[in-house]
């Protein structure tokens, strides 16, 4: 069995609609959806902070420190130099 945690959460009815409605087509109930709607969520929180460190890891090998630097190396890779 899975080790859950029940807890009550407040949402506007319209939303609630929403996850009715999204729930019954894809045969799954309230609690499913939302757990797998967190997981997707969590996921992709996980995968752009990975992105925007690599990215952060980059400039500093680069020496970027500013917008203005991006903007020169993004200039000169396009005009070839």
């Amino acid at each position: 069995m899975m080790n859950t945690k029940t807890f009550n959460i407040v949402l506007p009815k319209d939303l609630v609609a929403k996850v009715d409605i999204a729930a019954k087509k894809e045969y799954r109930n309230r609690s499913e959806l939302i757990r797998e709607a967190l997981r997707v969520y969590l996921k992709d929180q996980q995968e752009w902070a990975e992105i925007f460190e690599y990215g952060r890891a980059q400039a500093r090998k680069l020496g970027v420190t500013s917008e203005a630097d991006i903007d020169e190396i993004v200039t000169d890779y396009r005009h070839g130099r």
